[in-house]
C-alpha cells in the first residue's frame, strides 16, 4: 500500500517539508508548535526516541512506515531538547508557547488598566518569554547566565516603561473621549512588547555583532565567521519578533471593539471575557506559525556581499547561516 504523499522518505534530523517555500515552513513550524505533543505520555516518549535509535543503527523492526518515523521525531524534537537531551518543562516548550501563553495575551488586553495590572502583565509576559527562550537555547556552545538576565532585564524594563510611559500620556490627553481614550489603551501592549523584543534580541546576541557567526558552504563545510551575516541574522530575527506580537496585541482590540457594541455582549457582559480569551487564542494560533516562517532557519547569502576573506575561501557563490528564533 503507498504511503500518504505528505510522508516523504525519512530522514533523521531533517524537516518534513521543504524549507526554501513559505507554505513549506509554515507546514513545518505548525508541526512543531502542534499542543498535542503536550499529552503525550512518558511510555509514548519512550517508544518514539527508541524508534528512532533503531533507524539511526539500521535495526528498525519489519514494517515500520516513514508516517511513523515521522511522528516519532515530531515527538521528541518537541519534548525533548537536542543539545542536552534533557526534557523540557511543559509550559516552555514551543508546543506549550499558545496555550500557556494565551491567559498571558488577555491579561495584556484587558481593558480599564491599572498602573500596577499594567506593570504585572508586561512583567509576567517576558518572564514567559525569557524562560521559553532559555529552554530552547542553541547549548552546543556553553552561553554565560549573565547573558539570559542581561536581556531579561532589559526586556521587562523597556517594556514596562513603555507601557506605563504611553498610558499615562493617554490619560493626560484632554482632547480624547472617555471611549476614544479606552480603544487607544488597548493597544498600549504592541509597542511595548515589540520594542522588549527586540531589546531583548540586541542584548542577547550583540556579541555575534562583534565576533561574526558562522557561514557554510553548500556541502556544510564552515567557510568562516562573518560579522556582516550576523547582521542579517539579528534583522531577520528582529523584524520576525515585531511581527508575532502584531497579529496577537491589534487584532483582538479591534475585533473587541466590533463585538462588544452587538446585542448579544451588551445583554451579556460575562460573555465579554469569555469571547476575548477565545479571539485572542485564534490570533496567538495564527501569528506564532505566520511570523516564524517568513525566513528560512538557513538563511542564504552572496558571498560577494559578504567581507573579503570569506569570499576568497570559498569557490561558492552563496552560503548559509543559522539565524536564530
Amino acid at each position: 500500500m503507498a504511503e500518504p504523499a505528505d510522508y516523504p522518505p525519512f530522514q533523521l534530523g531533517k524537516p518534513r517539508f521543504e524549507q526554501t517555500s513559505f507554505y513549506g515552513r509554515f507546514r513545518h513550524f505548525l508541526d512543531i508548535i502542534d499542543p498535542r505533543t503536550l499529552f503525550v505520555t512518558e511510555s509514548r516518549l519512550k517508544e518514539a526516541v527508541q524508534l528512532l535509535e533503531d533507524y539511526k543503527h539500521g535495526t528498525l523492526p519489519p514494517g515500520v512506515t516513514n508516517k511513523e518515523l515521522w511522528a516519532a521525531q515530531k515527538i521528541k524534537q518537541a519534548i525533548i531538547h537536542p543539545d542536552t537531551n534533557e526534557t523540557i518543562f511543559m509550559p516552555f516548550r514551543m508546543s506549550g508557547y499558545i496555550p500557556f501563553g494565551t491567559p498571558i495575551v488577555v491579561g495584556l488586553l484587558l481593558p480599564n488598566q491599572t498602573l500596577a495590572s499594567t506593570v504585572f502583565w508586561q512583567w509576567l509576559n517576558q518572564s514567559h518569554n525569557a524562560c521559553v527562550n532559555y529552554a530552547n537555547r542553541n547549548a552546543t556552545k556553553p552561553s554565560p547566565t549573565s547573558k539570559f538576565i542581561q536581556g531579561y532585564l532589559g526586556a521587562v524594563i523597556s517594556a514596562v516603561s513603555i507601557a506605563v510611559g504611553l498610558n499615562v500620556l493617554v490619560q493626560r490627553a484632554n482632547k480624547f473621549t472617555p471611549a476614544t481614550r479606552l480603544l487607544i489603551q488597548r493597544f498600549v501592549p504592541f509597542p511595548a512588547v515589540a520594542s522588549a523584543n527586540i531589546c531583548n534580541v540586541v542584548l542577547m546576541r550583540h556579541t555575534e555583532l562583534e565576533e561574526g557567526i558562522d557561514v557554510l558552504d553548500s556541502n556544510g563545510n564552515i567557510v568562516g565567521s562573518s560579522r556582516i551575516a550576523a547582521k542579517h541574522a539579528l534583522l531577520e530575527t528582529a523584524l520576525t519578533r515585531v511581527v508575532l506580537p502584531m497579529p496577537i496585541l491589534v487584532l483582538p482590540p479591534i475585533i473587541m471593539s466590533i463585538l462588544e457594541k452587538t446585542s448579544l455582549l451588551r445583554s451579556r457582559p460575562r460573555m465579554i471575557l469569555p469571547v476575548q480569551s477565545l479571539v485572542c487564542l485564534a490570533a496567538f494560533g495564527l501569528a506564532l506559525p505566520l511570523a516564524i516562517s517568513l525566513f528560512p532557519q538557513m538563511s542564504e547569502i552572496e558571498t560577494a556581499r559578504l567581507e573579503p576573506e570569506i569570499a576568497m575561501a570559498t569557490a561558492s557563490k552563496t552560503v548559509v547561516y543559522n539565524k536564530g528564533l
